[in-house]
């Protein structure tokens, strides 16, 4: 099956997820969760720390079902941003639940890509070949997150290697407000769950995506877990955007 390196589209597509399966790219991956691997290595998941708390008075007090949330997934050659290069980016924006705009990319490293990790994401040397450099990827990835709410789980892997690569080409960094659903998880369900990898949190939450390390696929998995945990979060009063970014 042929996939094109680079998509750029209105709405997700249905049956993304299928297709993916069907180049064997399964949950069993996530197992090996290197993102909250990375976490724990003292990169903390919040990403405050690194000035990624934009000002959003202008939309505080926004309920959150008119917020528009940028869901965002990147797979890499390694841990490291600057020695290591991306290999895969994709954003989905949803409003009230519904997604909205679609960005998703594979890339070309420029470099070798390790054989552990093509075994952890199933992204090689051949599949990359002919994908666009991240000179290319990156205004069509900033255009796609505007000016929405940044999530991913453990976000501060992603914006780590996506403030890297923008730093490398003269582009401006990206100072949205973030959520982080590693972090909402392990706030609201951390004693349901043996751990708050995505994988574990799909399967015992049963969302309907599961995670693979495959951008667009994690992406999908991680705005289930976004909905969900929105969900929860209401119970504890959070009902607009402010109650949720200090949640």
């Amino acid at each position: 099956m042929n996939h094109p390196t680079s998509t750029i589209l209105p709405v997700v597509l249905a049956g993304t997820d299928v297709e993916y399966a069907e180049q064997g790219h399964r949950a069993e991956y996530a197992e090996h969760g290197h993102r909250a691997e990375y976490a724990e290595h003292g990169h903390r998941a919040e990403y405050a720390e690194h000035g990624h708390r934009a000002e959003y008075a202008e939309h505080a007090e926004e309920l959150l079902h008119r917020v528009t949330f940028v869901v965002i997934d990147v797979e890499t050659t390694g841990w490291e941003p600057g020695p290591d290069a991306l290999t895969e980016v994709a954003a989905v924006r949803f409003t009230g639940g519904e997604p909205c705009g679609v960005y998703h990319s594979l890339v070309d490293p420029g470099v070798h890509i390790p054989e552990l990790v093509s075994e952890l994401t199933g992204i090689d040397d051949d599949l990359v070949y002919g994908a666009p450099d991240i000179s290319v990827v990156l205004p069509r990835l900033v255009e796609t997150i505007g000016d929405g709410v940044l999530v991913g789980h453990n976000i501060g892997f992603d914006l780590s290697f996506i403030d890297a690569a923008l730093t490398k080409n003269a582009l401006d960094s990206i100072h949205n407000p973030v959520v982080d659903t590693l972090h909402l998880a392990r706030r609201l369900v951390r004693d349901d769950v043996i751990d708050c990898k995505l994988a574990t949190l799909a399967r015992r939450l049963r969302l309907e995506h599961l995670p693979s390390h495959r951008a667009l696929e994690d992406v999908l998995a991680t705005a289930d877990l976004l909905h969900a945990m929105i969900e929860r979060a209401t119970g504890y009063g959070v009902f607009r955007l402010r109650d949720l970014l200090s949640f």
